[in-house]
C-alpha cells in the first residue's frame, strides 16, 4: 500500500498534474537491513525520516494497532524536525494517536478490514490533493 500511495502521487492519480515528492520507506532494502543490524528495526523507519524529512514536510504514518514501535519511533522523529504526521490506525489509535496531528482511526480491530479502510483513505487522500491543490473549479 506504501509504494502504491507514493506512486499516485509521484506519477498521477485521477488528473493530468506535475508530480509531487513522495516516497515509501519501506522498499529500500539496503537500507532497512543496514539500520536493523547495526541499531535496531524500531529505527529502520525513523533514521530515514531524520535523513530525508523537512519542517512541513508530512508523514503518513500507518499502524493497524497503532502500537508498532518502528512507526512510533519514525513519528517521534518526524515531530522533532517540524514535520505534521498523519496517522492511519485501527481501533483506539494506540500509542501513535498521541504522536500525530491528525488521526483516522477504524473502528475495528480486524486487520484485514483496518487495511481495507486505509487503502480507501489513502486514495480519498489523493484525491483530495488533486482536486485543491489543481484543479480549478
Amino acid at each position: 500500500m506504501e509504494q502504491h500511495l507514493a506512486a499516485e502521487f509521484v506519477n498521477r492519480f485521477e488528473i493530468e498534474r506535475p508530480p509531487l515528492p513522495a516516497l515509501a520507506l519501506t522498499t529500500d532494502t539496503s537500507n532497512l537491513t543496514s539500520i536493523g543490524n547495526d541499531y535496531s528495526f524500531d529505527q529502520a523507519f525513523s533514521k530515514q525520516v531524520r535523513a530525508l524529512g523537512k519542517e512541513q514536510d508530512v508523514l503518513l504514518a500507518i499502524s493497524t494497532s497503532g502500537n508498532s514501535p518502528n512507526i512510533i519511533k519514525a513519528a517521534e522523529a518526524a515531530v522533532s524536525i517540524g514535520m505534521k504526521v498523519i496517522a492511519l490506525t485501527g481501533k483506539g489509535g494506540g500509542a501513535l494517536a498521541e504522536k500525530a496531528d491528525v488521526v483516522l482511526s477504524v473502528d475495528s480491530k480486524t486487520t484485514a478490514r483496518i487495511q481495507e479502510v486505509h487503502i480507501t483513505v489513502c486514495h480519498i487522500l489523493c484525491e483530495l490533493v488533486d482536486h485543491m491543490l489543481f484543479q480549478k473549479v
